[in-house]
C-alpha cells in the first residue's frame, strides 16, 4: 500500500521528534537508519547494507 504524503510529513516529524536528542550517532546508527526508512514504509535490509 501506498503512503500518503500526510502519513509521510506525519511519520518524519515523529521521527525528528523521537531522534533530534540524540548525540552519538555512530552506537545508534542501525536504529537511526532503521526508524528512518519506516517513515516510507521500506525495510532497511531492502535498499541499504551495513559496512
Amino acid at each position: 500500500m501506498r503512503l500518503s504524503l500526510n502519513e509521510i510529513r506525519d511519520r518524519a516529524a515523529k521521527f525528528a521528534k523521537d531522534w533530534r536528542c540524540e548525540l552519538y550517532e555512530k552506537s545508534e546508527a542501525q536504529s537511526f537508519y532503521n526508524s528512518f526508512f519506516m517513515i516510507f514504509s521500506v525495510q532497511r535490509k531492502t535498499v541499504a547494507q551495513y559496512e
